[in-house]
């Protein structure tokens, strides 16, 4: 199984006519997505790759006559929050928001009307999420074929803060002969839509996810969280978690690839977080390679 999405997912693509949201439309077609139709405003009666461009989400809903379930969001920083409150507005239940750089504030704002109309957002700064074999919905793991070379079906969830780490631990997983179940690049913004504590519930309620890989980088309280949940929902699948930027621990203020990963105070250290993790029952990886050989260990002992 799968969670968030499956093969009969339907999603549209808000600013589908931007260069990065022509190259997602023909990579997620190409893996086999539902998209119904796109949006630009101004740009109605053109098509991309065959999906018909609207000038409003509402648009979309009445001449294609369905619902869809989710959308990418792929516009400009300045314009992102109208976007995401349109879709919200017009009963998207699963919004992905590729775009960085936008305002806190505003994503502080997107994510509220979004607990408050029971939808979900991924990221901002994310490439998305896969279900291999399922559906794709993002720029998660590049063209079709590069997908299907790192991604396979299988049992293990992954998560993680970084877009390119999702695919090579995936990748990773592959070459080791263990598929996924659906893998989520929750984004790398010090606010996000969903973090790893609110995606467990969805990975240990689905029979088929047998283990987590997690990739993570120091800043922000994410890996606290988790391990509080862990912790507190006395969770029994087996997480294992990478933890980059070890060097950091050192140079506080300093900023380690993602908007979000600036480190504050001592929770947001490497080193704390990982003994937060490590207490928690949490298996920590010192490199990637690893990552296979742990899950196989701790789905042994289970």
């Amino acid at each position: 199984m799968s969670i968030l999405i499956d093969k009969d997912t339907s999603f549209i693509i808000q600013g589908i006519t931007g260069r990065e949201a022509v190259n997602l439309t023909r990579e997620n077609l190409d893996y086999g997505a539902n998209i119904i139709g796109g949006v630009t405003p101004g740009r109605a009666g053109r098509d991309i790759y065959g999906v018909k461009v609207y000038d409003c989400v509402a648009d979309v809903l009445k001449h294609e006559g369905q619902q869809p379930y989710g959308s990418i969001v792929s516009v400009p920083p300045r314009f992102t929050k109208d976007a995401v409150f349109e879709a919200l507005h017009n009963d998207i239940k699963l919004i992905v928001v590729v775009t960085e750089n936008i305002p806190r504030r505003e994503v502080a704002q997107m994510v509220e009307l979004a607990n408050l109309k029971g939808a979900r957002i991924i990221g901002p700064n994310c490439l998305g999420l896969i279900s291999p074999g399922e559906a794709k919905m993002g720029g998660v793991g590049g063209p079709a074929a590069n997908t299907r070379q790192a991604y396979t079906k299988g049992n293990i969830g992954v998560m993680s803060r970084s877009g390119g780490m999702t695919t090579e631990i995936a990748s990773t997983l592959t070459a080791a002969g263990m598929g996924q179940s659906t893998c989520v690049s929750i984004g790398g913004d010090a606010i996000v839509g969903t973090t790893y504590a609110e995606l467990m519930p969805f990975f240990v309620e689905d029979p088929d996810t047998e283990a987590i890989a997690i990739y993570s980088e120091p800043g922000g309280r994410m890996e606290a969280e988790l391990a509080e949940w862990i912790a507190d929902n006395e969770c029994k699948i087996p997480v294992v978690a990478f933890m980059a930027g070890r060097f950091m621990d050192e140079m506080k203020g300093m900023r380690f690839g993602h908007a979000g990963t600036i480190v504050e105070g001592k929770e947001d250290t490497t080193a704390d977080k990982i003994e937060r993790m490590r207490k928690a029952g949490i298996s920590v990886a010192e490199r990637i390679e690893e990552i296979p050989e742990l899950i196989k260990q701790r789905l042994a002992e289970k």
